[in-house]
C-alpha cells in the first residue's frame, strides 16, 4: 500500500489525533497527538491490510531550534514496517515541552523496551507504563539528558563517579598498582625484547 494511502486510512480512523503529514525524500510521516499513541500503533499493527508488524526504530527528537509553530519541542518517532506487505510509515508523536511523556509501546513490541529506556536516558522523555524505566547508557546518578540541545557540551558538572574513579587511581598508584600485575617500575618480560 502506498504511504499516502496509509495516512489517509489513519485520518479516517483517528481524525482527532492526526495533526499533519508530509512526504520528504520518499518517506511519508504523520504527526500525531500523544494521547492515543498505543491505539494508533496497535491499529497499524493489527489491521489486516496494513500489518505494520515490525517496529524498525524508535527515537526521541529535540526540536528546540525548529521554526514550526504549533508543534512541541520533544517528539517520539516510530518507524514502522510491514514485513509481509513491504510498506512503511513514520509516526511522529508530539510529547510536550516541559515534562515530555507518552505511553509505552512495550506491550505491542517487546523490542521497544531498550529503545524507550535509551530515549528516556538521553532526552528525558518519560514512557508511562514502561515495565522498567531507568537509565540504560548512563550511570544512575548522571545529571541531565545529554541529547537535549540545551545540554552543555562539556556537561553540567563532572560526574561524581568520575571524580571517585580518579581518586581511586591516585590512591592505587601510590602503592605501585599495575593492572597487568607487574612490579612497580619494572618492564614486563614480553616487553624486554622490544627495548
Amino acid at each position: 500500500m502506498e504511504q499516502v494511502a496509509i495516512v489517509d486510512r489513519l485520518r479516517a480512523e483517528f481524525p482527532d489525533e492526526i495533526l499533519s503529514s508530509y512526504t520528504n525524500q520518499g518517506q511519508t510521516a504523520v504527526i500525531v497527538r500523544p494521547g492515543r499513541i498505543v491505539d494508533i500503533l496497535r491499529w497499524l499493527r493489527d489491521t489486516d491490510d496494513l500489518r505494520m508488524n515490525h517496529l524498525r526504530a524508535l527515537c526521541g527528537v529535540d526540536n528546540v531550534r525548529r521554526k514550526e509553530p504549533g508543534l512541541s519541542r520533544f517528539e517520539v518517532v516510530y518507524n514502522l514496517y510491514s514485513i509481509p506487505l513491504r510498506h512503511e510509515i513514520r509516526v511522529r508523536a508530539e510529547v510536550g515541552d516541559k515534562d515530555p511523556a507518552i505511553d509505552s509501546v512495550v506491550a505491542l513490541w517487546t523490542g521497544a523496551d531498550w529503545l524507550e529506556r535509551e530515549t528516556y536516558d538521553l532526552f528525558g522523555i518519560r514512557f508511562d507504563n514502561h515495565p522498567n524505566l531507568r537509565r540504560v547508557l548512563l550511570p544512575d546518578d548522571w545529571v541531565g539528558h545529554p541529547l537535549c540541545k540545551d545540554y552543555p557540551l562539556k556537561g553540567k558538572e563532572e560526574w561524581a563517579g568520575m571524580t571517585e574513579l580518579l581518586e581511586k587511581i591516585k590512591e592505587l598508584d601510590q602503592h605501585g598498582f599495575d593492572p597487568e600485575g607487574h612490579a612497580h617500575g619494572q618492564t614486563a618480560p614480553d616487553q624486554e625484547d622490544d627495548l
